[in-house]
């Protein structure tokens, strides 16, 4: 007989609760569960598709292990032992900085990825670290970083209550969203317009957002950061600033009305292709609106100016006094945060604190630019990596000149991969661990409810049994930890053991916890989960701002305890109600102070924690404990985007685009998400076409720094002219890799196109948007 269960979707950042369809241990069907507190039953074409994503034939289930120069199947002892005979050996003749690691993006994904990553490199002890994040959000990290003190201290727009807009590279209607973790995004800004408020879209492409949008503009691509600087000069000079709040916590307003001096609506206008006047009236009508959140994402990230927009996304959310406020944009609570502390001076933020051995890259927390882990390769000399550890990462698609990439990854003397999959990076790896699929794992969104638009938590135990064979993905992580410290063969619950102690004798030893001169032991014995990872999440659930903290007296001051100021949230937990006779979903329960694990297991669709609230000045780190309006080392890059309004501007340049059923390179191998819309062509405008003799249908080849590709063309209005779109995460045409569906329709590589030298200094964010292309016709 089949049965049910519930599962949060791990296919995108909106986090979406499940309802699971199981026939023995087979997943058969998915739909939206109605009674998630978060998500009431939106579902998308991607967790729709979580069963056949789950059953897809492709994904390994034994270990590969390189025999010959060959991957062959081995069991799990035999991987482990390999990886332990390697890496060990390869520190000890090369030194640390001899190995590096690479994390790609659907770490972000499960709890794996979050628990273990950290305690690897500390493992390890090496600086080379490579994440997705510069090939995608580090400008807000950065951004945020220099402006809070703090770079995962990130706000997000406040969707629900806001009364205006402003979306700047971001397509939320078919990404779903990103860094604002909003279960049915586009049903959310449909409720903005019909509650009477207003929608501005700024996007070279004419998106299904922006087709929801009350105006959209399509300035130039890249011209992002001048468009911000020109609305934040027009604030300032016509006297429209209005910091309410903020205005004690805020320093260097006369500074920036300083630098942003030369951006005039009129002197960006002809570098955005916008006209001066309207770029003025947005300004005013950003002022004069009762609420209003300003909001950017990857198209504006991934640019030459990246962390500067994003900086002006924010210092545009602060002169209108929209930053910490409803409405505006806001800081969300997760309940695995750090439980709030009294308000006062931090450490700040810091950038270079050591550099790239090749190019003298600067590190941004903690880590390099992917688009320097080829040369970090292949260089010869001390420091040199010789051996790689990738997990949940695909480079060779996801980061610039991924042939150069490819040939750099064959070179390595030894190479671990975590990954379902033998994709077009991991075919490289002399060991490859592959986790079980997502029905199999248990879930916690410890990334994206730091992002979530209203407080919530959930969690999903796995929905159906470990299949024989199979190693649950936190233990692989914690074998991996294991295996290159030279500890192969201990038991892997002592990883999580140790994580454990030393968070509750760091705790115990601090005078501001309070679990301070409390016994580490005793408190570890009182923690609840199966094993490691559950008491792990426990540990993070009861310390952080809603936990029981094991009894203890609350970290903050009760009138400052989440859902204090609101008597729904305050009190104690309400049982859900079911499903009304009307079809409405149940009431969501809520909770004060008392969160644990064993608590939130007693609710599946989860526990609301209210809606987002001020939160500052608390969460500010910054060294005057104060927000820095102007740091540094963003008035020292401002030159260069004053610079930017006499280029001259390339005649044709590129961006990318996002698609509904799609998730950078992870879903192609999907059979029910590849197909109509989801195409890997080349957006060209009509008179752009007609003035290259391009033809739509027909192939064309398209030129930049990292080389040459070919492509159909499709003929369309819905990019500006001057502007050709073609989408991430494709190129499935290698040898040696196992993805049947992908390999039938492998389109073409769009980051072959760069060589990896246009970066965004400040954060080393790889210019993936708004660079110069050529075309050609093919005949």
């Amino acid at each position: 007989m089949p049965r049910t269960a519930l599962r949060i979707c791990p296919l995108c950042e909106a986090t979406c609760g499940l309802t699971l369809t199981i026939e023995g241990t087979t997943v058969t069907g998915a739909r939206g569960d109605r009674d998630d507190v978060f998500s009431r039953g939106f579902i998308c074409p991607k967790g729709a598709a979580f069963g056949a994503l789950d059953a897809d034939p492709d994904r390994l289930r034994t270990p590969l292990v390189r025999r010959g120069g060959r991957l062959e199947e081995a069991t799990w002892e035999e991987a482990f032992e390999a990886i332990a005979a390697a890496v060990p050996a390869l520190v000890g003749e090369y030194g640390v900085q001899s190995v590096g690691v690479v994390l790609g993006n659907p770490n972000a994904h499960t709890m794996a990825g979050h628990l273990y990553p950290t305690l690897l490199l500390k493992s390890l002890g090496t600086r080379n670290l490579f994440t997705a994040s510069t090939l995608d959000q580090m400008p807000k990290h950065v951004s945020s970083g220099l402006l809070f003190g703090d770079p995962l201290a990130i706000p997000v727009p406040d969707l629900d209550r806001t009364d205006f807009l402003l979306l700047l590279g971001a397509n939320p209607v078919e990404s779903n969203g990103s860094l604002c973790t909003a279960p049915d995004f586009p049903g959310r800004l449909k409720a903005l317009r019909a509650r009477g408020g207003t929608l501005v879209v700024v996007d070279p492409r004419r998106t299904r957002t922006a087709k929801l949008a009350d105006r959209h503009l399509a300035p130039r691509p890249g011209s992002d950061a001048l468009l911000l600087a020109a609305l934040a000069h027009t604030l300032l000079t016509e006297k429209q600033t209005a910091l309410g709040a903020l205005t004690e916590l805020t320093e260097g307003i006369g500074e920036l009305t300083e630098a942003l001096g030369s951006f005039t609506p009129e002197a960006v206008a002809p570098a955005c292709d916008l006209p001066a006047e309207g770029i003025r009236d947005l300004a005013r009508a950003l002022a004069a609106a009762p609420t209003a959140a300003v909001y950017g994402r990857i198209g504006s990230s991934t640019t030459e100016y990246g962390t500067l927009a994003n900086w002006l996304v924010d210092v545009l959310n602060i002169l209108t006094g929209n930053l910490d406020r409803p409405g505006g944009a806001l800081f969300p609570l997760s309940a695995t945060d750090r439980a709030p502390r009294a308000a006062g001076p931090g450490k700040g933020f810091s950038l270079g604190r050591w550099h790239s051995r090749v190019s003298g890259h600067p590190e941004v927390k903690a880590e390099l630019p992917m688009a320097a882990l080829a040369e970090e390769i292949e260089t010869p000399g001390e420091g040199r990596i010789r051996a790689l550890v990738s997990i949940a990462a695909n480079p060779v698609l996801s980061a610039p000149d991924g042939r150069r990439l490819d040939a750099a990854l064959a070179g390595l003397d030894f190479m671990v991969s975590v990954d379902p999959y033998l994709n077009e990076t991991s075919r490289h790896a002399h060991v490859v661990l592959p986790p079980p699929p997502p029905s199999q794992s248990a879930h916690f969104d410890f990334s994206f409810n730091t992002f979530a638009i209203h407080n919530q938590v959930r969690y999903s135990p796995p929905a159906v049994p470990l299949e024989e064979g199979r190693m649950d993905e936190c233990e692989i992580h914690a074998r991996l930890v294991l295996a290159v410290s030279g500890m192969h063969g201990a038991d892997p619950e002592a990883v999580d053991d140790l994580a454990i102690q030393a968070t509750l004798a760091r705790e115990s030893t601090d005078p501001r916890s309070p679990l301070h001169g409390q016994d580490p032991a005793r408190l570890a014995g009182l923690l609840a989960g199966a094993r490691g990872p559950e008491r792990r999440l426990d540990l993070m659930l009861r310390l952080g701002p809603y936990g029981d903290r094991f009894g203890a007296e609350p970290a903050m001051p009760a009138d400052a305890q989440p859902g204090a100021a609101d008597a729904a949230s305050a009190d104690a937990a309400t049982e859900p109600r079911a499903g009304a006779a009307d079809g409405t979903p149940g009431l969501a329960p809520r909770l004060g102070p008392g969160l644990g694990l064993e608590r939130l297991r007693a609710y599946p669709h989860g526990i609301d924690l209210g809606p987002l609230r001020p939160r500052l000045p608390g969460l500010l780190k910054t060294r005057s404990g104060r927000i820095e309006l102007l740091p540094e080392p963003i008035a020292a890059e401002l030159p260069r985007l004053r610079a930017a309004l006499t280029a001259r501007p390339a005649a044709l340049v590129l961006v990318g685009r996002r698609h509904l059923r799609s998730n950078n390179s992870w879903l192609h191998n999907v059979p029910a998400l590849v197909g109509g819309s989801n195409r890997c062509t080349l957006q060209v405008h009509p008179d752009d076409a007609a003035r290259i003799g391009l033809a739509d249908g027909a192939l064309a080849k398209i030129t930049s720094d990292g080389g040459s590709l070919e492509v159909p063309v499709e003929v369309t209005d819905a990019v500006r002219a001057g502007v050709v779109s073609l989408p991430h995460g494709w190129g499935h045409d290698r040898a040696g890799t196992r993805l049947s569906v992908a390999a039938a329709v492998p389109g073409v590589n769009v980051n072959q196109l760069l060589d990896g030298t246009r970066l965004d200094p400040l954060s080393g964010t790889a210019v993936l948007n708004g660079f110069p292309v050529e075309l050609t016709p093919i005949p």
